[in-house]
């Protein structure tokens, strides 16, 4: 996850403001586009949040280094152009790992379905105002 995580705080608001909160069974979610038209931008950035209500430090450090790993094993799902922040619950702590993975697994798929449908918005407004202007001649 080296070149693909979220690091600067001011990326984490910009996804924040442009996203809405998303659930699943043991974690949150926010998926925010790149760039502000939609159009596609670098590959996918991701981003962990792991508060101290969640635990003491060694206890959050081990919920990061499972939700990494799980992460690491699915960079292709990864929604390219887009930032995703994962929030989990204290349950991350003691679930089972191949569990962890398969939810992790389907927030990327269902993340990378949501991109796909948002860059085809732009292309599909980009159509009809061609369609438009063609018809106005």
């Amino acid at each position: 996850m080296a070149g693909a995580r979220l690091r600067k705080h001011a990326d984490y608001q910009r996804a924040y403001a442009a996203s809405r909160k998303r659930q699943s069974a043991s974690m949150s979610w926010f998926l925010a586009s790149q760039s502000p038209d939609g159009t596609c931008a670098a590959g996918a950035r991701i981003g962990l949040t792991v508060g101290k209500v969640l635990g003491k430090a060694h206890e959050r450090n081990r919920i990061k280094r499972r939700m990494r790993e799980a992460l690491r094993r699915h960079r292709e799902i990864f929604p390219t152009g887009f930032d995703l922040i994962l929030h989990p619950r204290r349950t991350v702590l003691a679930m089972e790992f191949a569990k962890l993975e398969a939810e992790i697994v389907r927030i990327l798929q269902q993340a990378k379905a949501e991109a796909l449908r948002s860059a085809q918005k732009p292309a599909m407004h980009a159509a009809t105002a061609t369609t438009a202007a063609k018809s106005d001649l």
